[in-house]
């Protein structure tokens, strides 16, 4: 007997179905399509949902803060260095140099703005910043400079003196002033030499008019020695601003400020940005502070937390440090132990605890192991020995809620909840 696929054509067996089959079949996937629709949409209604998160512009490398924190004695000393520019005829130059993310560009860039609004009525100062790494060549250079003037420049055709002259008219017709900022100018001056700086300095040479230009050079390196001396007398070797690394201090401030600008208020406390602003301590450098903020951000808006917890942080905060490992509790003396296992404990859940709540812990630790706890000065004598060996660190700051100044401790290079189980698992040996 033939079989039903070869009565409908068809190669193999069970390969084709009956036309009212076809039909219920489609219908049923048309279904199942519609019923699949608010599912596969509702997966996409995180994105944006800002359980933390406000605006992530603020948690860019790249921002420009509305203010300036942690930089308030540079700033002062870059406008020393520029009290003419206010006077028409008149230029000024500087050279800020420092490590990443010691915040050459936030600075440079910011006091450009800042100068622009508070000259506004005396003089029309333009602000243009260069980034020398996205544009190492003279060509690529003046060729932003003259686009940010006018957008109508042509791209080429025209020869760097001719671009600077060009320049230079578009800034006397508008009757403007520029201060350029050229970022990272060291791969410009390892690619082409100082030629594009000299020019630049004598862009009024021969004119009746001056005070054309201003100039800001931004660097990781120590520029100067790579410059030829005519141009090093036009800078002058006492307008060099070095940046020193940022403190734990300073980079909790900057945290706070694109916290207070990117979350929701209360989404990131205050305990939380401090521990950032530790763990980024050893670098200076702004950027990983940033980065520490971001990540935890983001990790508490997957989890779908309305706030940042200290296990968001603690585990990014470990993985850039050097962490202590768990076989170095093993050496401590039976109670360092109890006391480091009563402070793990508490910040396994919170950022910080003060050394009065960490007694009082140690003492319900010992009541579990049935171990007399010892004198409070002894009790201080094992925080010490905690903190000289890198497991836990303290700072003096003022108690929630009351007066006066307490110790606060935190564990920056550890993984509490990691800690604590390598701890009851000795203490129970």
């Amino acid at each position: 007997m033939t079989s039903r696929s070869r009565v409908h054509g068809c190669a193999q067996p069970g390969a084709c179905t009956p036309s009212g089959a076809r039909t219920r079949v489609a219908v049923h996937i048309f279904k199942n399509s519609r019923l699949r629709e608010p599912a596969m949409a509702e997966y996409l209604n995180r994105i944006g949902a800002g359980l933390i998160l406000l605006d992530a512009a603020p948690l860019s490398y790249d921002w420009t803060p509305p203010e300036v924190v942690g930089r308030e004695e540079e700033q002062a000393t870059l406008a020393g260095m520029f009290t003419a520019i206010g006077t028409p005829g008149m230029s000024c130059r500087a050279i800020i140099t420092g490590n990443v993310g010691s915040g050459k560009t936030v600075l440079s860039r910011a006091f450009g703005e800042d100068v622009s609004r508070h000259l506004s009525g005396v003089r029309a100062i333009q602000p243009v910043h260069v980034n020398c790494r996205n544009h190492p060549t003279t060509s690529q250079v003046l060729q932003r400079i003259a686009t940010t003037l006018d957008e109508g420049h042509p791209e080429r055709g025209f020869s760097a003196s001719e671009v600077i002259q060009g320049i230079r008219r578009n800034l006397r017709t508008h009757n403007q002033h520029i201060l350029l900022i050229l970022d990272e100018v060291d791969h410009l001056l390892r690619r082409e030499g100082g030629d594009l700086l000299y020019q630049l300095l004598r862009i009024d040479e021969g004119r009746e008019e001056s005070g054309t230009l201003s100039l800001i050079l931004v660097s990781q390196e120590q520029v100067l020695d790579q410059l030829e001396g005519a141009i090093i007398s036009r800078f002058g070797r006492s307008n060099h601003l070095a940046l020193k690394p940022y403190t734990a201090e300073q980079l909790s401030a900057i945290v706070v400020q694109r916290a207070a600008l990117a979350t929701r208020s209360g989404a990131v406390s205050e305990q939380i940005l401090t521990l950032i602003g530790q763990a980024s301590a050893d670098t200076g450098d702004a950027r990983v502070a940033i980065e520490l903020l971001e990540a935890a951000v983001m990790r508490a808006e997957k989890g779908g937390h309305p706030e940042v917890r200290p296990d968001h942080v603690q585990r990014d905060v470990a993985s850039r440090i050097n962490v202590i490992e768990p076989s170095a509790v093993d050496s401590l003396s039976e109670h360092e132990q109890l006391v480091l296992l009563a402070i793990c404990r508490r910040l396994r859940r919170e950022v910080e605890v003060t050394t009065g709540d960490a007694e009082r812990l140690y003492q319900v630790v010992c009541e579990e192991y049935e171990v007399k706890p010892r004198t409070h000065t002894t009790f201080w004598k094992h925080l010490k020995t905690l903190e000289t060996q890198g497991l836990m660190e303290s700072r003096t700051g003022a108690p929630s809620g009351g007066r006066g100044r307490t110790q606060h401790i935190t564990m920056p290079q550890s993984l509490p909840a990691t800690l604590e189980k390598r701890l009851e698992h000795t203490l129970s040996r």
